[in-house]
């Protein structure tokens, strides 16, 4: 035990007399509807829903919120301006790329559409490259990548992961709005894009949205989440592909929270991808959008020049995950990042996040968001989180624990992104199926875990290894005090 904090132990004694022996009821109840035991092998998972978890007390998944790093980048340009949006942001080795449709005035149609790119050396500080490529109004001096297509309105790439993907093709789009359907793109560099073909891969959809696609490294095949509607609200579906041209039949999907059904909302955008410390977990900071729903005076709007068609509807962000079948976890229903302070907040489309959320330090990732919406000072701002800091299981300071399901691992240590305060802590014990602690690894036998850390190495008396437990159902029990933990692994 630290010597810091004698008194860890007597208060998590406290806390199980107060629930009336948590440990022994965890212990003897084993979950009767997830029988089966979870294989996590050595893939980092997170707490951003209740796939691990069988028993919480006295804990909590939590939601955090980013933190709001200001503007980053103006569109400004003659051919950016008021309706800039469906930004999609992707680190390709030491470089960042920042792809978004330019629109100085509404109408979608050739010629008053096309897709910028921004580059950046460290997601944070963003130039506008003078590439050459079209001319738009009478110059060649722009930052242009797309231009006198449809394919423009909203134009998103993903740089293809498949080890089986051409070099001539290792970035790859989606694009086009309603019919005839979605364009299939490709591109050496991200820069000089081609249609796979001239007819859509996709049709049976709306599609007047940002239509994300990506490789997904867990089913071994291209994923499109796409714009459709449903009753008359913005849904989205999912297709599936082996070669990125011919797709499966379109399923919508649904929502569920903690097991039940959660609310249909507007999703506007889904930016759905998969996370990239742990890709078999899709997060989708989505775009959720308030028809109707005026915070704007006409006087307020005229004050900030707003488009007078776009102050009567207003829109934040969410947060939902899905790992690959026809569901989005929405564990939180509340907003994930609010409007900021401002009138320019509050206006129709606007606080719509950037597909993709990208590491900008050793424990630092970014989400970036569009922002003052159909204004002149159309821009993007960032926001940063910690690695992995979605969401957590969370104790607060009168502590509390979680149990999860039966899993089995591949690896010799416990590896956990966790934070304390100086009062708190967590220990780990591991369980056999059945609930019984495993010699040498009980609470008692946990070191505390005191601080803030990407990586921690669990450890208990006899050290961190635990490669004589790998391959067998085991559980881990969670006992905590003013304590987060956003992830874990096992790792060799």
């Amino acid at each position: 035990m630290a010597k810091n904090s004698p008194n860890f132990l007597s208060v998590i004694v406290a806390v199980f007399a107060l629930h009336g022996g948590l440990c022994s009821a965890l212990a003897a109840e084993s979950s009767s509807k997830d029988s089966g035991v979870l294989d996590i092998g050595s893939r980092r998972e997170l707490f951003v829903d209740h796939f691990l978890i069988d028993r919480m007390q006295g804990a909590r998944l939590s939601l955090h919120h980013p933190r709001d790093e200001g503007p980053v980048l103006k569109f400004d340009k003659p051919w950016e301006g008021l309706f800039c949006i469906y930004s999609t942001v992707i680190r390709d080795g030491s470089k960042y790329r920042l792809f978004y449709r330019g629109m100085p005035a509404t109408g979608h149609k050739k010629g008053n559409e096309v897709t910028c790119i921004a580059e950046s050396a460290d997601g944070i500080h963003w130039e506008k490259p003078d590439l050459g490529i079209f001319e738009i109004r009478g110059s060649k001096k722009n930052n242009v990548i797309l231009a006198n297509h449809r394919g423009c309105h909203n134009l998103s790439p993903f740089l293809d992961t498949n080890p089986d993907a051409v070099k001539s093709e290792r970035y790859k789009a989606m694009g086009g709005t309603g019919k005839p359907g979605l364009i299939a793109f490709t591109s050496p560099d991200g820069v000089h894009w081609k249609e796979v073909q001239k007819e859509p891969v996709l049709t049976k959809g709306a599609f007047d949205s940002q239509n994300v696609a990506f490789w997904s490294e867990a089913e071994k095949q291209y994923v499109c989440y796409f714009r459709v509607f449903s009753g008359g609200v913005r849904r989205i579906s999912r297709s599936t592909s082996k070669d990125f041209v011919h797709w499966s039949e379109p399923v919508m999907m649904e929502y569920r929270h903690h097991g039940g059904e959660a609310p249909i909302e507007h999703l506007y955008t889904s930016q759905t991808h998969p996370y990239f410390r742990a890709p078999h977990i899709y997060i989708s900071t989505a775009a959720r959008f308030m028809p109707g729903r005026q915070v704007l005076s006409e006087e307020q709007a005229k004050a900030i020049n707003v488009n007078p068609g776009y102050f009567k509807d207003t829109s934040d962000s969410i947060l939902q995950s899905t790992r690959g079948d026809g569901y989005y976890d929405r564990t939180f229903l509340s907003s994930f990042i609010p409007p900021g302070i401002g009138a320019s907040n509050w206006v129709s489309r606007t606080n719509y996040p950037a597909l993709n959320v990208v590491q900008t330090s050793p424990t630092e990732m970014s989400v970036y968001v569009n922002a003052d919406y159909a204004q002149p000072t159309a821009y993007l701002r960032r926001y940063s989180l910690r690695l992995d800091g979605f969401a957590s299981a969370r104790a607060d300071y009168e502590g509390g624990e979680f149990v999860t399901k039966p899993l089995t691992f591949s690896g010799k240590q416990l590896e956990i992104n966790f934070s304390t305060s100086a009062a708190g802590g967590l220990r780990v014990e591991v369980q056999d199926q059945a609930g019984k602690a495993i010699p040498g690894f009980s609470l008692g036998d946990c070191r505390e875990q005191i601080g803030n850390e990407i990586d921690r190495i669990v450890a208990w008396k006899a050290g961190s290894d635990v490669s004589s437990l790998a391959g067998k159902p085991v559980r881990l029990r969670f006992v905590m005090k003013d304590a987060d933990i956003f992830a874990l692994k096992f790792s060799n």
